[in-house]
């Protein structure tokens, strides 16, 4: 638990809440309700074992933020709860409320436990991958998407190492659950359309075949997107790409588009992932919220194929 004032808003309260959510407690000496939930916070910051951080800020000393919170969100009376989740104010409730409603308040906002443990596994295999262990990083997103079936982001992250890795059967069983998503989700979308190159390859004809009905006939659309299916199944993707990108040059609705959506989805598998997105506040952000997290680091290479694209379709 923190006292929050003006020194430390931005480092234990903004900063904090990047990384877990922050329950901050607006609070002040002569108030007998403030007396009553402030046990009840400390009881369940403990309770909650790390799925929640508690803050606190005294009103009589800190006047300046708790006046901004509580104009904000249109209150005016404490105690007052706001929790931050990704460095903006997200949710909060006013008034010593009982023990079982502060609990119903905080679990729709923070993490589960098996949600916090498999975000350890994925933070682990990350720094396995970074350190060539592709072995333990399968162990750890394996291990993160038993932990919790509904994290995607695991299941992803599970499913492009398998493919990386050769490993067509047990990705194509990891990916089954999620499939569904792939209309609605360019991620998921993009490692099916990977899958799908994976099968189209296993019965494809030979690149010497391919490369010879090309150059008799520009336009064996056919042809080229099988070389492409082929290039995108063993890793060359920017070989894959050049192909698909004739395609679109030459015919964008082509096999109801499918050049275009198999190179962005080369694409959308090359992309960094995003920062996590900052929780939008319930009522508008505050004056003394911390800057929006930078974005992460482009790929030049990545960056020249969507020109290459936008300058294909427009």
């Amino acid at each position: 638990m923190h006292d929050i004032t003006i020194a430390n808003f931005e480092a234990d309260l903004i900063k904090a809440s990047q990384h877990q959510p922050v329950l901050l407690d607006i609070w002040a000496p002569w108030c007998g309700p403030c007396k009553q939930l402030g046990p009840v916070l400390e009881k369940l910051e403990v309770a909650y074992a790390g799925r929640f951080k508690l803050a606190k800020l005294n009103s009589d000393e800190q006047p300046e933020i708790a006046a901004q919170l509580s104009q904000a969100f249109g209150v005016r009376s404490i105690p007052f709860c706001v929790l931050f989740v990704g460095g903006q104010p997200v949710d909060g409730f006013v008034g010593a409320l009982p023990e079982a409603q502060v609990r119903a308040f905080l679990d729709k906002h923070v993490p589960s436990t098996g949600e916090l443990e498999a975000e350890a596994e994925i933070d682990e295999a990350e720094a396995l991958i970074a350190e060539g262990d592709t072995e333990s990083a399968l162990a750890r997103l394996q291990q993160a998407v038993a932990i919790d079936p509904a994290n995607d982001l695991a299941r992803y992250d599970y499913v492009k190492l398998l493919l990386e890795c050769g490993q067509l059967p047990q990705a194509e069983q990891a990916y089954a659950p999620v499939a569904s998503k792939a209309p609605g989700d360019a991620r998921i979308d993009a490692l099916g359309r990977w899958l799908a190159a994976h099968r189209a390859a296993a019965g494809a004809r030979s690149a010497e075949l391919l490369a010879t009905a090309i150059a008799a006939n520009k336009r064996d659309f056919e042809a080229r997107f099988e070389l492409a299916q082929s290039h995108f199944a063993a890793s060359r993707l920017t070989q894959a790409m050049d192909e698909l990108l004739e395609i679109v040059m030459r015919d964008k609705a082509w096999n109801q588009e499918a050049a275009r959506k198999t190179y962005v989805a080369i694409l959308t598998l090359m992309s960094k992932p995003a920062p996590k997105p900052a929780a939008e506040a319930t009522k508008g952000a505050l004056e003394l919220t911390g800057r929006s997290a930078p974005a992460a680091g482009t790929d030049p290479v990545v960056d020249q194929y969507r020109r290459k694209l936008s300058m294909a379709l427009f």
